[in-house]
């Protein structure tokens, strides 16, 4: 493995940016993000950071992994998803 850094010089002409005006930014790749995609944003600033995930080992019947799998990408946060959410539920009534 190799220890050199991997950080590079920005290639960026900020100059350049910094003169523009806002008219002049080409947003053409960048779609317009509606106010329910919006809403749905998650700021962690200020927050407390977000626990690691710890490795489990866990037998599931297959039928209900592969309808996981069928999904797509990302089972596995939706399978963590549903946990959390079974937890919540509990965890509220028992309070």
């Amino acid at each position: 493995m190799s220890k050199k850094p991997i950080l590079h010089t920005s290639q960026t002409d900020w100059d350049r940016l910094d003169s523009m005006s806002d008219e002049e930014i080409d947003f053409s790749d960048s779609p317009e993000i509606s106010p329910e995609a919006f809403a749905q944003g998650i700021v962690r600033q200020g927050l407390k950071p977000i626990s690691k995930k710890k490795l489990l080992n866990m037998r599931v019947d297959g039928d209900v992994l592969d309808w996981f799998k069928s999904q797509g990408k990302g089972y596995q946060t939706k399978i963590n998803a549903i946990l959390k959410a079974y937890r919540d539920a509990h965890v509220e009534s028992l309070r």
